[in-house]
């Protein structure tokens, strides 16, 4: 997702390093508080619509399990009415449910894995937050310092003073992008070479199924 990465581009960088870069510190700062900030809305607006997309796949999970188990009740009605093409026709319907049942529930892992995601994204953008405020002042603080030394001693370096120059090595670091989270989708559908012989395994299981509940019912 294009809103974990700007989450874990902001996660990941160094916020000494982007300060004592900038040219305005200050503006720097200000600028890296207020995209975190936006970018927390964000999560937390898309944490709340995934929660609540999950709830709608476990209610449609849910209804399809339902849906199941009463086509399969009403099959076992029709075998006590010796009406064979009928239950046929109720355990095949009860069939599609069950796998409408296992692709719902195959989305309700991969939903449930990408609220974690979200909300793990959003906990390490509140904590970087955090940082980034409580450090603003004094990050600042050192950058100007450091920049009136290091025009100390270009003033020195130009009067002929070389005994006490001072050389300020700033480690600097890229900023790196990373994958925060990589949603999973299965495939679930049907291999198109093996129809025929899908069809065929399919009327192999009503026919077991009819011949269990025929064996039910007469006992």
């Amino acid at each position: 997702m294009a809103l974990l990465e700007r989450v874990s581009t902001l996660i990941r960088a160094n916020l000494n390093d982007l300060v004592d870069r900038a040219e305005d510190p200050e503006k720097m700062i200000k600028q890296i508080i207020l995209d975190m900030q936006n970018q927390l809305m964000q999560v937390k607006t898309q944490v709340a619509i995934s929660i609540a997309d999950l709830h709608v796949l476990e209610k449609k999970l849910a209804d399809s399990e339902e849906s199941r188990r009463q086509w399969m009740k009403r099959a076992e009605i029709a075998i006590d009415k010796a009406d064979d093409a009928l239950a046929r026709a109720a355990v095949e319907r009860s069939m599609s449910y069950q796998g409408l049942a296992e692709n719902f529930r195959q989305q309700v892992e991969d939903q449930k894995a990408q609220v974690e995601n979200l909300k793990t994204a959003l906990l390490k953008l509140q904590q970087k937050l955090s940082e980034a405020q409580s450090k603003a002042d004094v990050m600042v603080a050192q950058h100007r310092r450091s920049r009136a030394m290091g025009k100390a001693n270009e003033a020195k370096n130009a009067m002929g003073d070389n005994s006490n120059a001072a050389a300020f090595d700033r480690m600097k670091s890229k900023v790196q992008h990373s994958e925060a989270a990589a949603e999973a989708a299965a495939e679930l559908h049907a291999d198109d070479l093996n129809d025929r012989f899908a069809a065929m395994e399919k009327e192999q299981e009503i026919d077991r199924l009819l011949q269990e509940l025929k064996a039910k019912r007469n006992n």
